[in-house]
This record gives C-alpha cells, sequence and structure tokens, in this order.
C-alpha cells in the first residue's frame, strides 16, 4: 500500500480515539505521509443526556446539519486547528456553528486580529512575527523602488542605509525567527487525535424530537496550543479518552521536544510535506539572511561586484528559491493530489501568496548583478516591491488562520 494511503500503526493520531472513525485517509504524493483524513463522527453512541431546548444555540449562530465529519489536516493539525466538514441537507439531525465562511464569522476573526494576543500559541507567534517582517520588507520594497519611478523625492541615504537597515531587520529579525519557529512547530505536531469539538444532546419542546449539537470546546484539547501558562511546553490538559499518552507519543518521552531524533527524522518527519516544507523555510531564511548582513550600509558599499554577486546577490537567488520551494511545498500539503488546487483552503492560499513572494525576491537576486543595465535594475527593485506585498498578504492570511481554532466548513449533498 502506497504510504500516503494510511497512517502508520505508530502514527496514527486516531487509533483509540473510539467516537471517529476513519474512512478517507490520502495524500498527495504516494511517497510521504498523509495529508488529509476524513473522519466519520459517531455520536449517537457517545452523546450526553438530553439537555432542554433553552440551551440551544440560536438559529442565527447556528444551522442544522444531516452529516457532520471531522477532518483532519496535516497542516490544521500544526496549527492547533479542529476543522468540521458538514454537508448541507434540509433534514439535518446535527446542529453545528454556522460556517467560518460566513460574513459575521469573518468580521469576528478580523476584529480578533487587532484585539486578541494569544502570545502562548507558537502558530500565532510565526504568523504575526511574519506579518511584521512582511511590513518591513514592504518598506524596504518602497526604498529600493522610489528611485525609479520619482527620482525628484530622493534623499541622502535612501537606497544604502534605508534599504540595507530595512533588509537587514527583514531577514535576519523576522523571517529567520519565524523560520526558526516553523521548525518547532513542525517536530512538535499533536499526535494525540484531538477531536475539539463537543457533543451536546438537545430535545425540541414542541416536537419532543432529539437533536445533537455540536460546538467548540478546548477543554479536552491535547494541542500545545491552548496552554497559556508557558510558551513553549505540553497540551493545556491531558486526552483522559486516549489511552495512549502524550508522553508515550514523544521519541525522547516529552510532551515538547527541540529536536527530533535521528530515528524520528528517517522514519517520519523526511517523510512529512509540512516538516520538508518548514525546513526549506528555515535553510531559504538562513541563506538570505547572509544577504540581510551584506545589505548594511558600510558593508554593502564598500564590496566589489565580484564580492557583491557572491555573498549579496547569490543568497538572494539561494534563499528566494528556498522560499519558492517551501510555498510549493506547503501548497501541496493541502492538496488531495499534485494536480489539483485546493482553492477552498485558506492554508493552500497562504502557501500561493508565500510562493508569489519567494518568486519576487527570487528575481531580485537574479536581476541584481547586471550593473549598469538600467532595465535589470529596474525590474530588480519592481521584484523585491511586489514580493514584499505578497509575502504580507500570505501573512495576514496565516494571522487570520491562527485565530480561527474551529473553522466549519460545507459541503454540498444529498
Amino acid at each position: 500500500m502506497a504510504r500516503n494511503k494510511a497512517f502508520r500503526p505508530e502514527r496514527d493520531p486516531f487509533a483509540d480515539i473510539e467516537q471517529v472513525s476513519k474512512s478517507v485517509v490520502h495524500g498527495p504524493l504516494s511517497f510521504l505521509n498523509p495529508t488529509i483524513a476524513h473522519l466519520e463522527l459517531e455520536l449517537e453512541e457517545h452523546a450526553p443526556e438530553p439537555w432542554s431546548s433553552e440551551n440551544e444555540i440560536t438559529k442565527e449562530k447556528a444551522q442544522p446539519e444531516s452529516h457532520a465529519r471531522f477532518l483532519w489536516r496535516s497542516r490544521d493539525n500544526r496549527k492547533g486547528r479542529h476543522p468540521l466538514l458538514v454537508t448541507k441537507d434540509d433534514a439535518g439531525e446535527v446542529i453545528t456553528p454556522r460556517p467560518t465562511s460566513h460574513s459575521s464569522e469573518v468580521l469576528k476573526t478580523v476584529s480578533k486580529m487587532f484585539t486578541h494576543y494569544p502570545i502562548w500559541d507558537i502558530s500565532w507567534q510565526i504568523a504575526y512575527i511574519f506579518t511584521w517582517g512582511s511590513i518591513v520588507w514592504c518598506i524596504n520594497g518602497f526604498f529600493a523602488f522610489l528611485p525609479f519611478v520619482r527620482p525628484s523625492a530622493n534623499f541622502k541615504g535612501e537606497v544604502l542605509d534605508g534599504g540595507g537597515i530595512t533588509a537587514f531587520v527583514g531577514a535576519c529579525l523576522f523571517f529567520e525567527i519565524g523560520s526558526i519557529l516553523l521548525m518547532f512547530e513542525a517536530v512538535n505536531e499533536n499526535r494525540t487525535g484531538c477531536f475539539g469539538w463537543a457533543v451536546e444532546k438537545l430535545i425540541e419542546e414542541e416536537s419532543g424530537r432529539g437533536r445533537l449539537q455540536l460546538q467548540p470546546n478546548l477543554e479536552h484539547c491535547t494541542h500545545h496550543h491552548p496552554n497559556k501558562k508557558n510558551l513553549f511546553g505540553k497540551s493545556a490538559v491531558s486526552d483522559k479518552s486516549n489511552t495512549r499518552s502524550t508522553d508515550e507519543l514523544r521519541d525522547n518521552g516529552k510532551t515538547w521536544q527541540w529536536f527530533p531524533t535521528r530515528n524520528a527524522l528517517k522514519t517520519h518527519y523526511f517523510h512529512e510535506l509540512g516538516f520538508i516544507a518548514s525546513f526549506s523555510q528555515f535553510c531559504g531564511a538562513t541563506i538570505f539572511s547572509i544577504a540581510g548582513i551584506t545589505a548594511l550600509p558600510g558593508i554593502n558599499n564598500n564590496m566589489s561586484q565580484p564580492l557583491a554577486d557572491g555573498i549579496y546577490w547569490a543568497p538572494q537567488i539561494i534563499g528566494g528559491s528556498g522560499f519558492i520551494i517551501s510555498g510549493t511545498l506547503y501548497m501541496l500539503e493541502t492538496q488531495k493530489n499534485w494536480y489539483t488546487p485546493a482553492f477552498h483552503v485558506l492554508g493552500w492560499h497562504i502557501a500561493f501568496w508565500n510562493l508569489i513572494g519567494g518568486i519576487g525576491f527570487t528575481l531580485c537576486g537574479a536581476l541584481g548583478p547586471v550593473a549598469g543595465n538600467h532595465g535589470a535594475q529596474y525590474q530588480a527593485a519592481l521584484s523585491t516591491f511586489w514580493g514584499s506585498f505578497t509575502f504580507l498578504i500570505g501573512s495576514v492570511l496565516q494571522l487570520y488562520e491562527s485565530l480561527q481554532k474551529h473553522p466549519v466548513e460545507v459541503e454540498k449533498g444529498a
């Protein structure tokens, strides 16, 4: 059997969870681990005693559904998200929150981006750092490109000082730190099969008919993201419904690991799309930071052209290529196969915009060494400009994603 068609027994996140059964498991590449699984919810057997109808959520915030499935994605699992996939039907017996694509839900999450700062959540930290790093790069793009389109607005040190310092801050302080956190996030994926939803049974007063209701619930969440007591560490609670403890699932016996074991790298992580993508991002950012250092005033203006080609422009080409590889792999991770785009998945769009940003930064590095050619220099500056803004789009979407821990997706069905 292809590796992407089934979880390995020791890495099956839902092996001991009674209320779910896997119906579909797949991934885009046969030699890598699964990235998507649809899990059927056996709600009736696990529903609690009936609640009175006064506890029912309002119709404005809920919708009856005929069928609900838990949608496991490797990306969502890393980010501490618990997506639910529901099929619309007028005769539905399960009540779920309204879709997260609903305008009210979108506005609620957007408002949280300005008012909620969960610094204990590593996924939020990554998105927040990349957002500010992208803003710095957008400022750098103005310093690089404005002299070509508005020469009259030039000021002393605009390109050398303004462009050099913002390049150093963006490359070394933001992209590199964010990429390191991406690696920590990848090696600390949740392995205990966190469901993240509460099942309640409701009784309608008029008809006496019972209905089941699904509501977001982090009370038994085994992800480390809700733990407010420390920035890095174990989950907020241990899932007592899982016979395998979190400690038993860690290769080094801890609930948080800084570095995976050699055996884990060989047998699991080098077959995990999310880890490979994070590693590519980290390598690209590390090499790109060389260009950030050599962009500083006092260094950049004292290099010969051959030296600049080797330690300033070449790191941009190699580092940008790492961003392209990373964005491509992150896109693949959300797809059911390698050739079908996942337009309905937010993570796919995040990866897409980061891919475009990587192309922009790589083009800048490739065109930069053409000294004395005004057209090439113009296009190099322009590539930095639009590449920075596409990185910003991807980072803002990632910040939105990090605050939406219980997405509800709706598909049409009979």
